[in-house]
């Protein structure tokens, strides 16, 4: 008879089970739902410090006004009221490589450089800076973009992003993705040419990687961040809704241009 095997949980009759605990009795009321998301995704138990950077983060993505997330999510909310579960799926199905997916891409970018260095415990900022530059040249050279860089609204800097460097100094967390990619701030403009601002989604990257989440789960937990946003919208949708006249403004001034040939 087939197997299949998990350590995340299972239940009997009257008890259920979470990573090796008991769900009501030991877990209900003991640990937030952040802890938990985190110790879903790396099947051990935060540290304080890493917790408290993990938290910041997804406080940090949760919305960012009316992004293509969050209007698509409405509008779908508008065209099939009866199905939460449909809106909140299409704005989180808008989470790739300018809004959200961001976040892992910066992440991966860093890691990777990261693994190539070897130790790095007692480096100074030139030497990061050097590591930086290399990386940075490197990408440019080969034609790749350099995700976490630049924003769409935040011209003159990201809010969130010193902010969350400074949590993850506070809470002793701050590691090489964030020492790497603060050098990247500091030194794109002479590779690139132009200043750029370090983002928000690729601070939360760094940030992450530090707290020793998966790199390639990093995507998700923007997406987690993201869905209590979007309920959020969605709350506010029934209340205030705005789907309707988007949908109209679109529709009154579409342009039908029929195809040459």
């Amino acid at each position: 008879m087939p197997e299949y095997p998990t350590a995340i949980g299972t239940s009997t009759v009257d008890t259920i089970s979470l990573l090796g605990h008991d769900l009501a009795g030991e877990l209900l009321g003991q640990i937030s739902f952040g802890e938990l998301a985190y110790w879903l995704a790396t099947q051990r138990r935060p540290t304080p410090g890493q917790l408290r950077v993990f938290e910041a983060v997804l406080v940090s993505l949760a919305d960012h006004g009316f992004t293509p997330t969050a209007i698509a999510a409405r509008l779908t909310y508008y065209s099939a009221p009866d199905s939460l579960q449909g809106a909140i799926a299409a704005g989180l199905l808008g989470g790739g490589s300018r809004f959200l997916g961001v976040t892992e891409d910066t992440g991966k970018y860093l890691h990777d450089i990261v693994l190539t260095l070897g130790d790095t415990d007692a480096w100074t900022a030139a030497q990061w800076d050097a590591a930086a530059r290399d990386a940075l040249t490197a990408t440019r050279a080969a034609g790749g973009k350099i995700p976490g860089l630049g924003h769409p609204v935040h011209k003159n800097g990201d809010p969130r992003t010193p902010v969350i460097i400074r949590i993850a100094e506070e809470s002793g967390v701050k590691g090489p993705h964030l020492e790497l990619f603060e050098a990247v701030g500091r030194v794109h403009p002479e590779v690139l040419g132009r200043t750029l601002p370090l983002n928000g989604a690729g601070v939360a990257g760094a940030a992450l990687a530090d707290a020793g989440l998966p790199i390639d789960l990093l995507r998700g937990f923007a997406l987690l961040a993201r869905t209590a946003g979007l309920i959020g919208h969605l709350a506010e949708e029934r209340q205030n809704p705005i789907g309707p006249a988007v949908y109209a403004e679109v529709d009154r001034n579409a342009v039908y241009t029929p195809p040459a040939g």
